[in-house]
Order: C-alpha cells, then structure tokens, then sequence
C-alpha cells in the first residue's frame, strides 16, 4: 500500500461515509472503493463493517488507522522540516538604488552576479540614497547604489566613481545652441528638480551647485521621481540637472547637453558596517572586474569587502 491509499483509508474513517469521503477527497466513489478493497485484499481482512451504518472499523481498521495516522504525520513533519531546510539554503541578496543608477550600468552587473551566483534569490528596491541608510540599518538590503554621502556609524560606503552631470533641456529651447551650456545661462532658466523627497537628496545636491556658484534658480517643479522630472523637461516646463548616463533614456523633445562647468555626481555603494558576506563579496568582485573592463579607475575599497 501507499500513502495515497492511507490517506483515502483514513478520510473514510474519519468520514465513516464512503460517499461523503468521496467528495471530501474530490474522486468518484468506485475508485475510492476499489482501492480500499485493494488494501483489504493485500491486507488479508475487511477493514470496515459494512453492515453498520455509520461504517464502524473491525480490529484490523482500528489497528491500521492507529498506525496510517502516525506514517501520515511523520511524512508531513518530514515534508516541513525538509521545507525549512530548503528555505534556509536559499540565501538572499537585497539590493537597494537609485532611479538613475539604472543608466549608469547597475543592470550589466545585477545580471553579471545572477549569472556567477544563480542559487542566490536577488531582490530589488528603488530607494533614495537616505532611504537606503536606512534600510541598511533595519536589515531590510545587503547593499546600496546612491548618489548622497551620509555619515552614519554602522554603515559604510565606497565611492564607486564621479559621474559628470548633463543638462536636461527642451529641444526647443534657446539654451539648446552649439556647445556647452553654464550653470549661470541654465538659472535664467526654470528648474525642475527630483526627488521630491525625502530629503535632503540629490535635489539638494543640484541646488548645492547653483549656490556654490552664487546662483539661485528659480525651482518650477520637484518631481517625484527621474523619468517624472525627464517628462517635464519634454513637455518645456524647465531645465534639469542629471548625470550624464540618463542621456541613454532618448525622449522626444529632450536634448542633453555638456556643462561648461566640470561638475560630477559620486556613485555611492553602501554596506553595513561589519559585513562579511559571501554575497557582498561577490559583488564588490563584479564591480571591481567590470570598472576594469569598462575603463573605470577601480575603487580600492572594493577589494577590503
């Protein structure tokens, strides 16, 4: 016998109805009943009186139901405790980042560790560069890719490389002649800034440049997010500042263009302080293979994770 027909054995008797373990079992009633006989005949004796209604299990009923019940049960400890075991092997890396670190080359490298570690479940967040403080602190990511230096005892972080920034400018603009562009000629114009929080954020980090330089734009929009802040540059609502790699995102009515001024975003990567992991380590390794490929100076920080 097997645990199939343990399991309709013992629905039967805890059912004493054939028809109504039947449909508690979602089967026909001949199939159930030729494969209590099938255990009847392998056993060698009846296993319900028939005669009695409700059916009433004989000696050998009582005698196997007894022992079904504790196979069933271990077999469904076994299962469990096999269910754990399994969670616990399935490791995860959580991965928190900002919007515009997608254009700068965060997909070749998620996908270059999903491809040298495909046991391990990778999870995404978008979260702002203080989000992702924390969420680091809370447990809730393994690591961080943002824009924003915070000083924080339990969190470290790794200047990746300085991103130069671009002006994001309607097609149709004045602004959008031969050349560079300047901050003092982009602060005549309306300023779209993103995130709209929570702060501060790289939109303080924007309106940080325009002061360094004396300048105090007009902010028309804060947008909640990069491709929100890109769709009203399209629809001539202002200018932005963005690093240089969103000019990936190609939309109609944007154009993009050099500042004349030498003006750079850091690409933070952020980990708990302490952190050992494998799967951090991994990472860093990546990051470090590809900045090498790619041309980039190798942050030696990297190789201390």
């Amino acid at each position: 016998m097997d645990l199939r027909q343990l399991r309709y054995f013992i629905t039967v008797a805890t059912e004493r109805n054939f028809t109504a373990a039947a449909q508690k079992l979602r089967i026909a009633q001949p199939p159930l009943s030729r494969q209590i006989q099938q255990m009847e005949e392998e056993i060698g004796a009846p296993l319900f009186d028939r005669s009695s209604r409700p059916l009433r299990l004989t000696p050998a009923g009582r005698l196997l139901y007894d022992q079904a019940k504790q196979v069933l049960n271990r077999v469904e400890e076994m299962q469990e405790m096999l269910k754990r075991a399994l969670a616990m092997e399935k490791r995860r890396f959580r991965i928190g980042f900002v919007a515009s670190t997608i254009y700068a080359r965060l997909p070749p490298l998620i996908r270059a560790f999903r491809a040298a570690a495909p046991h391990i479940e990778i999870t995404l967040q978008e979260l702002t560069s203080l989000e992702q403080i924390n969420a680091l602190k809370e447990g809730r990511i393994d690591i961080g890719f943002g824009r924003i230096r915070f000083d924080d005892d339990v969190v470290r972080r790794i200047i990746l490389r300085e991103e130069p920034l671009v002006a994001a400018i309607p097609s149709a603009s004045p602004l959008n002649g031969d050349g560079p562009v300047s901050l003092q000629d982009l602060a005549t114009a309306p300023q779209i800034l993103y995130p709209r929080s929570p702060r501060p954020s790289y939109a303080d980090q924007v309106l940080g440049l325009f002061q360094d330089h004396g300048l105090t734009p007009a902010v028309a929009h804060e947008a909640r997010e990069l491709q929100i802040a890109i769709g009203l540059v399209a629809a001539e609502e202002g200018v932005c500042i963005v690093p240089e790699s969103v000019q990936k995102s190609q939309v109609d009515g944007v154009s993009y263009k050099e500042l004349v001024e030498t003006i750079t975003s850091p690409i933070i990567l952020s980990h708990r302080a302490g952190d050992h992991s494998p799967e951090l380590a991994l990472m860093a390794q990546i990051v470090a293979e590809r900045y090498a490929e790619w041309g980039y100076d190798v942050p030696e920080g990297l190789e201390r994770l």
